[in-house]
């Protein structure tokens, strides 16, 4: 029978089928922060329980530190980056602490050190593991008893997902990246539209992807209410993955990493990205976002009583008008990081918009590297000073920072920032700010003009 990519990597982990319905599987790798995982390993104690594998096991600090200083903001920070370590000593599991030269957020570490490759399942509490599924492996977020399930048996119970294909195709105009075409998708296919879904993106589109932007793709895939999203590995993927320090030598082998021709999803979406142009969010939900040609929408165009309910709500905590252009819409800071958008590649695109100019006055613009590995090669390149010189705060940590604000990095109320995160919710970067996602190149345009910009103003001759 012919089968999807997602059937065959779970097929492949599949240990025995639950009475219930569900499946056990085994968790070939699982990664764990400071903030998910303190009541799992209080679980295991109180059950007298140890880490059945730990080497397949890998806690990265990353959440709640700061990224001004190698250590915590404050005394509750702590103890959880405290209990994180000593929990790993104790269980004998690999933590990448604050001063460890691969600490960084989690989803751009573990591809960046070669630990994830294709066919593998790897979980992880926190909802964009789908990041991995870029390299062709099946990862998803798990909750807290999940995490503690997972550390003393390296199975979990899993309920199997349907499949649905989003195949994107047309020809890329100039200036659109990776970020523009996940949030046109999320824009065109909706918010939740893929809950009880594994999505794998597929088509010209996202074959021409680099790594770096199938990450992205995967990334936000959970905004479309996906609980995994995969990309066929090909021989790009292979080549991403050489002179890693954790990657094996593997072969190609498109039985395995590819979805049968014949395969039958149970939803096919189809997306033209010929007329794309860059996005950005201007409600509260990542799918209420406009292209930077276009105006915003007015309640006549929301059929339903929620559609418009939600939209005078997003539209009066965004200080917004309907129909107005996003154009020209001033911000107070700029910000470019996260797992979405903080890899080498998006620190390159937005340094060349910022080369030679400067931040505009009143512009907070900070730049959080996604890594130490990532600031080291970035600083190698010359990258740092691009942003110091333009006025961007090069911080030294690497972190979440201000894309979920539970760290000292937090904007304050109604101050509106061009980000190059993944979730524009009320109060996700600080209580009352007003978040727009975009590309990291479009948060430099942003913060060179002060407002909200085409940055192909700013790349196209």
């Amino acid at each position: 029978m012919a089968r999807t990519l997602y059937d065959k990597l779970l097929d492949t982990h599949k240990i025995c089928d639950l009475p219930d319905g569900d499946i056990l599987v085994y968790v070939d790798f699982h990664i764990m922060n400071e903030y998910t995982s303190p009541q799992a390993f209080s679980g295991l104690g109180s059950k007298g329980l140890s880490v059945r594998q730990p080497e397949a096991h890998l806690a990265i600090v990353d959440h709640v530190n700061s990224t001004q200083i190698d250590e915590a903001p404050d005394p509750v920070s702590k103890l959880l980056i405290d209990n994180l370590e000593a929990n790993c000593e104790k269980h004998q599991i690999a933590c990448y602490g604050l001063k460890d030269p691969r600490q960084g957020i989690e989803h751009v570490v573990v591809p960046e050190q070669g630990i994830v490759a294709p066919g593998m399942l790897i979980a992880c509490g926190d909802s964009h593991t789908t990041t991995y599924g870029a390299l062709g492996a099946l990862g998803f977020g798990i909750g807290t008893s999940e995490v503690e399930h997972v550390l003393a048996t390296q199975t979990l119970r899993y309920q199997k997902l349907k499949n649905m294909r989003i195949n994107v195709a047309g020809q890329l105009s100039a200036g659109i990246t990776a970020k523009d075409i996940i949030m046109h998708v999320i824009r065109k296919v909706g918010a939740g539209a893929a809950n009880g879904y594994a999505v794998e993106f597929a088509g010209q589109v996202i074959e021409q992807l680099d790594m770096a932007g199938r990450m992205t793709v995967c990334n936000m895939a959970v905004e479309l209410g996906a609980r995994a999203a995969l990309i066929a590995a090909d021989q790009k993927t292979l080549s991403a993955m050489e002179g890693k320090a954790h990657s094996g030598r593997c072969a190609f082998d498109k039985e395995i990493w590819q979805t049968d021709i014949q395969a039958v999803f149970d939803r096919e979406v189809y997306i033209d990205c010929k007329d794309i142009e860059p996005l950005v969010t201007w409600g509260i939900s990542p799918d209420q976002a406009v292209a930077i040609g276009e105006k915003l929408p007015v309640l006549e165009q929301m059929v339903t009583d929620k559609q418009q309910s939600d939209f005078t709500r997003a539209m009066e905590y965004m200080g917004l008008a309907p129909g107005q252009s996003i154009v020209n819409v001033p911000i107070d800071m700029a910000f470019i990081g996260s797992c979405t958008n903080s890899r080498i590649d998006d620190l390159r695109a937005a340094a060349e918009v910022l080369r030679g100019k400067r931040v505009a006055s009143g512009v907070v613009a900070t730049v959080i590297p996604g890594s130490a590995s990532t600031k080291v090669q970035a600083e190698l390149e010359g990258i740092d000073q691009v942003f110091i010189d333009a006025g961007f705060d090069w911080r030294p940590q690497s972190g979440c920072s201000m894309c979920l604000a539970m760290n000292d990095d937090i904007a304050e109320n109604r101050e509106r920032i061009a980000s190059s995160t993944n979730r524009n919710f009320e109060g996700r970067q600080g209580r009352g700010a007003r978040t727009h996602l975009m590309s990291p190149a479009m948060v430099a345009a942003a913060a060179v003009a002060g407002k909200i910009v085409d940055v192909r103003l700013f790349t196209q001759a």
